[in-house]
């Protein structure tokens, strides 16, 4: 039918200039309505209207036909320009991505640009999702028309005024226009190759869009007509910590080029500007023209609609232009409401008024020129009040927010508190409008707090440690926009009533012999009182594995302090790991003259070794570090916030380590960048030193903690060698002789090993174990591992694991991210076992008195029927997923027939067990005679290779009544 149409039409519906689609959401940001608008910029020299063209809701359905709709002129755009709009609601049935299309014959005639415009279809499209993981999303916004004039030789500018009404970033780029969906227009020249030269003649001409202002420039026209160009309106949302690209929306222009005699107007605007809510903007913006034309200047932004801008004169008119300019006063009353993330962009457009020319005279085109003006508002400042000490935290105090942030309605605009800590002061002053808390100034986000509270109270409190806070307050606009942070305020210092822990720092680096220092100091005499407190103290180091594991500590030294002292005490812990593991101390005080003695101890709050991972690049090396301390390794202010880089060469000691570098962690964070340029054949090896502080001046400050040693090479390719994977599990025999029937405990000991040839580097980061259940599945990764073993006990969904059987493989990673190949794929079965007594007893007297698989059910089990006598534990029913049993009579006549599942196969509608438990009663409700009887069981076990589940068990049964 659209074929047709286009056919019937197209030598007369020759109106369509320009046009965009957009779409707003309807009744909410959960609702799957949409509002569509196309609009649309027609020549009014056809005596064709807007119409008949097809709507396209992207979802499959079929396209709904316009109706015809008549244009309104618009003589400020020139002649023969009228506009026209269509728009109506749609519920789409799902959340989706979706483009939506508008497609209608035809576009004007004597497109310069285009080929056989006359016959050519008018196509755009935007694209919308609706999703309630993104929220509210409606599509860009472009506020001024579509339709612009130039002249030959002098450069062409042009601004969509477009804006995101959701506070999304925008971006910008040319695209071809289309005639419809994936097709572009026939012969499409762009406007710079049907040009001679810049408006300088300097060079050659240009056509471009700046892809962050959305400023469209042709540099410079020459050949008279009308041109069609297109470009979309991208539109960007920070999600999860990424810009995400949710729609569009495309612009189809056109440029009419005429002759004329005239120059450019000029804008005058101030400098983009960032202000806090509340502040009123106050500016001036000044138009030229070169040839003193009367000029107009008009103002398009998405802030016109908030009822706080005024601008005089209002509406635009031309004004004379005097030496000093003609003056649009533009007065904008900020309020909490406009705090976001973006700029808001107000886009000034000045349009000049040539006199008309010739005789008889006429009228001459208008020029006209852009200028955009970028304003940030952010959220003022929280006026913090102080920090005091409540029972065992912190509590901290602030003025309430809505005193300086509420609507017209007394409610509060922003959404909620951030509160940040750190331990030891730094009292920076934010930039101008930087908002939220400085990166790498060594504050953490320790909470939030509704925004009507005016007090956090802080209970993760550090022995001895000086804390300062700040807040900010967050907006719920998109972005989240935080406000300029408070002042700080400090806490001198949390009571140090237990042993402060001050180094735990690598002195050596290896796998069996690597050594580290732990360093502590006593409490203060002011916080747990000698009187009471007396010595001997007896102070028991405790290590565990990994950064910051809470349980698990052995015990590696003792040492008994007879009387106080403030000096640094300290032991060296030997024959450890360091190079691949990180280690985690605490200090445990005994006081055995103490009120409760030794069975009272102190301890120390935790604190680990620091850990160094580089990252291989060309000719370079990126290294991270990190520590789970207890105090802050982020000075302040240098030299105490330099760590300190060492490099050497592989094989080299500590002390052959030379340094190379000082990073100023306030700032800069735990990384750097060894940009060499690096030998890519060599290894090179890092050690850092970190520095860090309690605050506290009775405290050594800086505290100096090494790393291990971490060795890789620039720009490595090699990957790693494929492990040898050995599996630690009993032999079947052993499984069904010692384990009870009722055994649940499943789990599979991986153990592996990798042989470092020349093939391979020793620098393995981590290890991957893949695992599929039966040889029939795929594989999938299941963990990972800094260690040759992995215990594999549970599902991917955290439960137990409820049988042996599966296959693994494992593969290394090394610290340059090259992956190694798989090891030999090694497979772990099940031990299935299904046995039948030959003898039961139907009578009644509670023992025996069904034909059931062996088991330790015993009692009475779920038949009602009770059973008697020890259980041979290497008889029980094991990992049968179902059994089909059929009894016969000595004629071979079938008596009794009987299908159970096991555990994992079981559902209401198939509820037997694996058991049987026949009760001598034949199928057609009978009691079988006493005699012998033949049975044949198809039973499935649950093993790793399913060609191999299913097995057949005959035998015999005799019934004693």
């Amino acid at each position: 039918m659209g074929i047709l149409l286009i056919s019937a039409t197209s030598t007369y519906a020759t109106h369509l200039r320009a046009g965009e689609i957009t779409v707003e959401k309807v009744d909410g940001c959960g609702s799957l309505t949409v509002k569509i608008t196309i609009t649309v910029f027609t020549d009014t020299g056809s005596d064709i209207n807007f119409g008949d063209g097809f709507l396209f809701f992207g979802d499959g359905t079929d396209p709904v036909v316009l109706p015809t709709i008549e244009e309104d002129t618009r003589p400020d755009l020139g002649p023969e320009v009228g506009i026209a709009s269509f728009s109506i609601e749609y519920t789409y049935s799902s959340p989706g991505v979706y483009k939506i299309g508008y497609l209608e014959p035809n576009r004007n005639d004597d497109i310069v640009n285009v080929g056989n415009s006359v016959n050519t279809t008018f196509y755009v499209e935007t694209q919308i999702i609706i999703s309630p993981f993104v929220g509210c999303n409606n599509s860009p916004v472009l506020l001024i028309p579509p339709i612009d004039r130039a002249c030959p030789g002098v450069a062409f500018f042009h601004n969509p005024g477009a804006f995101d009404p959701d506070g999304d970033s925008i971006a910008f780029e040319l695209v071809i226009p289309k005639k419809e969906k994936d097709t572009n227009v026939d012969n499409w020249v762009d406007p710079a190759d049907l040009s001679d030269s810049n408006e300088d003649e300097t060079g050659a001409a240009t056509f471009s869009i700046d892809p962050i202002t959305g400023d469209l420039e042709w540099n410079a026209p020459t050949i008279t007509g009308e041109y069609t160009v297109a470009f979309i309106v991208k539109e960007y949302r920070k999600l999860d910590g990424e810009y995400v690209q949710l729609g569009y929306v495309t612009r189809d222009m056109q440029i009419i080029v005429e002759d004329c005699d005239n120059e450019r107007p000029e804008l005058e605007i101030p400098d983009d500007i960032c202000v806090e809510a509340g502040t009123l903007i106050d500016a001036e913006i000044l138009g030229f023209d070169p040839d003193f034309d009367s000029v107009k200047i008009e103002v398009f932004s998405e802030i016109l609609n908030n009822g706080n801008v005024t601008i005089s004169p209002d509406p635009a008119r031309f004004q004379s232009v005097s030496p000093n300019g003609a003056r649009l006063n533009f007065q904008w009353q900020t309020t909490c409401a406009d705090v976001r993330t973006n700029a808001y962009q107000v886009v000034f457009k000045i349009t000049d008024k040539p006199p008309r020319t010739g005789s008889p005279p006429i009228k001459q085109p208008s020029l006209v020129s852009f200028a955009t003006w970028n304003i940030t508002v952010v959220g003022p400042s929280p006026e913090v009040t102080g920090v005091t000490q409540d029972g065992q935290g912190l509590l901290l105090n602030w003025e309430r927010y809505n005193q300086i942030c509420q609507d017209n309605l007394g409610r509060d605009i922003a959404s909620s508190f951030e509160i940040w800590r750190r331990i030891d002061s730094n009292p920076y002053m934010p930039d101008e409008c930087e908002t939220g808390i400085r990166e790498g100034a060594g504050y953490e986000l320790i909470g939030t707090a509704p925004i009507d509270a005016t007090s956090f109270k802080d209970n993760n409190l550090v022995a001895a440690a000086k804390y300062c806070y700040r807040i900010v307050a967050v907006f719920p606009t998109t972005g989240a926009p935080r406000s300029i942070v408070s002042d700080e305020v400090c806490y001198e210092f949390v009571p140090a009533d237990k042993p402060i822990i001050t180094h735990v720092s690598i002195d050596k680096t290896g796998t069996t012999d690597g050594e580290i220092i732990v360093g502590w100091r006593e409490p203060f005499p002011q916080d747990l009182d000698p009187n009471v407190y007396p010595h001997p103290y007896r102070y028991i180091i405790e290590r565990n594995e990994g950064a910051n594991n809470s349980g698990g500590f052995v015990e590696v030294a003792t040492v008994t302090i007879n009387s106080a002292t403030t000096d640094s005490l300290g032991i060296r812990d030997t024959g450890l790991n360091t190079r691949d593991l990180v280690y985690n101390y605490r200090i445990r005080l005994e006081i055995p003259n103490g009120p409760g003695g030794s069975n009272d101890p102190l301890f120390s709050e935790q604190a680990s070794t620091v850990r160094l991972e580089p990252t291989p690049l060309f000719q370079q090396i990126g290294l991270n570090w990190n520590a789970q301390v207890p105090w802050s390794n982020v000075i302040a202010s240098p030299p105490g916030s330099e760590h300190l880089i060492y490099r050497g060469l592989e094989g080299d000691s500590e002390e052959d380590l030379v340094l190379i570098a000082r990073v100023d962690v306030n700032g800069n964070g735990f990384q750097y960048l060894d940009a060499g340029p690096l030998d890519n054949n060599l290894v090179y090896c890092y050690r850092v030193l970190t520095k860090g502080t309690y605050g506290n001046p009775n405290i050594t400050t800086p505290l100096l903690n090494y790393s291990q040693i971490t060795c890789t090479q620039p720009s490595d390719s090699i990957p790693p060698c494929a492990p040898v994977i050995t599996v630690d599990k009993p032999s079947c025999e052993e499984f069904l002789a010692t384990a009870s029937c009722s055994f649940d405990n499943f789990s599979n000991d991986l153990n592996w090993e990798t042989d470092f040839g020349s093939n391979c580097q020793n620098d393995i980061r981590f290890y991957e174990i893949w695992y599929k259940p039966d040889t029939n599945s795929e594989y999938r990764l299941i963990g990972t591992s800094t260690t040759e073993s992995f215990i594999h006990s549970t599902d991917v969904n955290g439960q137990p694991l409820t049988s042996f059987k599966g296959c693994y493989k494992v593969r290394a990673i090394d610290r340059s991210n090259n992956v190694g190949e798989f090891s030999e794929e090694i497979c772990v079965d099940n031990c299935p076992y299904y046995e039948l007594p030959n003898v039961f007893t139907p009578n009644g007297d509670g023992c025996n008195d069904v034909f059931s698989a062996y088991s330790d059910r015993g009692g009475v089990d779920e038949s009602g029927f009770g059973r008697c006598g020890d259980v041979d534990a290497s008889k029980c029913a094991r990992f049968v997923k179902r059994v089909d049993v059929t009894i016969y009579n000595r004629w071979g006549g079938v008596v009794y027939t009987y299908t159970g599942f096991g555990d994992s196969e079981r559902t209401d509608e198939n509820s037997n067990s694996i058991y049987i438990d026949w009760d001598g009663i034949s199928d057609d409700g009978k009691e079988v005679a006493s005699g012998v009887y033949y049975y044949q069981a198809e039973v499935t076990f649950d093993v790793v290779d399913p060609s191999t589940a299913k097995q057949t068990i005959k035998g015999w049964v005799q019934i004693l009544r």
